[in-house]
């Protein structure tokens, strides 16, 4: 099976957990952020990620409990510029909104601050000097 192939097949069988989270990223639910799910990258299928952001995020059971093969998994991520969140899939169930905090505040942290108004610029500026000579 290929990878595409695989990528569906996990798309169709999502954990409890991934169904969650995923009802809350879907369709820019999440202040209007896209989000993919079950996508290859290299060698990996994640289960979720934000492009633009180079952010992945892992819904872990169990089985993923130091797990040798996650670290090395996360190595090649993070040197391809990926930011790796993991989440348990108890913690998704029953916090999903500190969850979407999380995330939403790493993609927030991601992001170059917005640019100052033009009124705040240049000429702007010199609008909002209060001159003494008429007080």
């Amino acid at each position: 099976m290929d990878q595409l192939q695989r990528a569906k097949l996990l798309r169709q069988n999502m954990t409890p957990a991934e169904r969650l989270l995923w009802r809350h990223l879907r369709a820019h639910r999440l202040c209007g952020e896209k989000f993919r799910r079950q996508h290859p990258i290299g060698p990996y299928i994640v289960d979720f990620m934000h492009f633009g952001a180079r952010l992945v995020i892992e819904a872990d059971g169990g089985q993923h409990n130091g797990s040798d093969s996650d670290a090395v998994r996360d190595a090649w991520l993070r040197s391809r510029g990926f930011k790796v969140l993991r989440f348990w899939n108890h913690e998704i169930l029953s916090n999903v909104d500190v969850v979407l905090e999380v995330i939403l505040g790493e993609l927030v942290k991601g992001r170059p601050p917005l640019p100052r108004p033009l009124s705040l610029q240049g000429e702007g500026r010199s609008r909002t000097f209060i001159d003494t000579e008429f007080l």
